[in-house]
């Protein structure tokens, strides 16, 4: 029977770890139909996306737009043994958190339950914020059980009471870093089923190319050092402080710097890249889809991402970025959140430095760029770490097996 995988967004070219998932559970035989709480607004998608199956179930993203939808939801949700519970519940969640995103997400729910497949025998949300309040009010009012994957700022930007409280209804969930998956287990009561779940990389479409031998060394422009970075322009990814590193390197090092991305902070970034003089060494490509940005990581010389907590404390778990980077023996410099850290080792697999810390930063990368042996010995360090213990085919298997032995053959 069909598990209904419930999206904040379907399809995001941010969210390559959840589409990677899905793609694997239909390999596997799951029956899934996919709920996006939004219209999709990515000007591509990756090669991935066109080869999920899964039918698209779009809510109303906005509930005043679609009222014949709303209605109709709750003229058939009302019928159902669970409506009464599920409203209570809704309505105590409303006192404490009184919002018109909290008034949506039961709006939503109430769509979800009237028509997702009646046969759904799960729902299972990605992100334990939004999504997982949309699938637990529908859950109430199908009666059916429901789980959820937390990642990073769902983990970390949810109040503690709702944590507590989401942990304590559902029947399962996972999470993708150790330090996710500790702090979480702290506010779990006993007995919640609850597993750390690395998403890993799918190794076979990030397959090692070989490459060339990285031997610039920015001493000329000739042996210029190509950099890179891939993430949404927003502040947890640290791209600020990655400008100032950049300013601050020495004028007798060569180097370029790209961006693969897209965000609501692109035209600032911008301006603050024409402000410390450095348009000249800079590309902005914008959102990219995987192909290309796999051809760009085969290109470049080193792959940096100056993570960092932002203000209300969202913050990275482990971006799938550096795994994918990682595959094709680039050399990483980051910074040493803890989540990051389960993956990189600072002098082994790349370099860790503080977030938000310009002057490590800019040493960092000057370190990385004058030394193509080190670069090299990282790369290579960085591509067996995926393997060994980050690849995907190796991860998903827990989840696979997770919903089989709880849900039955699937």
């Amino acid at each position: 029977m069909p598990v209904a995988v419930v999206l904040k967004g379907y399809p995001r070219l941010s969210e390559t770890f959840i589409a990677q998932e899905i793609h694997s559970l239909e390999q596997a035989g799951v029956d899934l139909q996919l709920v996006s709480l939004r219209q999709p607004t990515d000007p591509t998608t990756h090669p991935i996306h066109r080869e999920i199956n899964a039918p698209v179930l779009y809510l109303p993203e906005y509930l005043y737009r679609e009222p014949l939808r709303v209605i109709k939801g709750w003229l058939s949700s009302r019928k159902r043994p669970g409506y009464r519970m599920a409203r209570t519940l809704w309505i105590r969640d409303l006192k404490r958190d009184l919002t018109v995103n909290r008034v949506r997400r039961f709006g939503q729910a109430l769509v979800l339950a009237a028509e997702a497949a009646p046969s759904t025998s799960l729902l299972y949300a990605h992100f334990m914020h939004t999504p997982a309040s949309v699938a637990r009010y529908a859950a109430l009012l199908s009666d059916v059980p429901w789980s959820f994957s937390a990642h990073a700022k769902d983990i970390w930007t949810t109040p503690e009471w709702e944590k507590r409280e989401k942990l304590a209804d559902c029947a399962w969930a996972v999470t993708c870093t150790d330090v996710g998956f500790l702090h979480l287990k702290e506010l779990a009561p006993s007995g919640t089923h609850l597993t750390r779940l690395y998403h890993g990389l799918d190794t076979g479409r990030f397959a090692d190319s070989g490459g060339k031998k990285r031997i610039s060394d920015g001493s000329t422009q000739e042996q210029c050092i190509s950099l890179l970075s891939v993430g949404r322009t927003v502040a947890k990814k640290g791209f600020d402080i990655l400008l100032k590193a950049l300013a601050a390197l020495p004028d007798d090092f060569h180097w370029r710097w790209q961006h693969v991305g897209g965000g609501t902070g692109l035209s600032s970034l911008q301006n603050a890249a024409a402000d410390l003089g450095l348009n000249e060494k800079i590309s902005w490509l914008g959102p990219l889809p995987q192909e290309t940005v796999l051809s760009l990581y085969r290109k470049s010389d080193l792959f940096i991402l100056p993570s960092r907590i932002a203000p209300g404390g969202d913050r990275d778990g482990l971006p799938n970025v550096l795994m994918e980077a990682a595959s094709q023996r680039l050399a990483i410099v980051t910074t040493e959140l803890p989540g990051i850290a389960e993956f990189i080792t600072t002098d082994v697999h790349g370099l860790l430095v503080p977030s938000e810390d310009v002057k490590a930063l800019c040493d960092a990368i000057h370190r990385a760029g004058v030394n193509p042996d080190l670069r090299e010995t990282w790369g290579d360090a960085a591509r067996q770490r995926v393997i060994q213990k980050f690849d995907h085919a190796d991860n998903i298997g827990p989840l696979i097996s997770l919903l089989r032995q709880r849900w039955g053959s699937l």
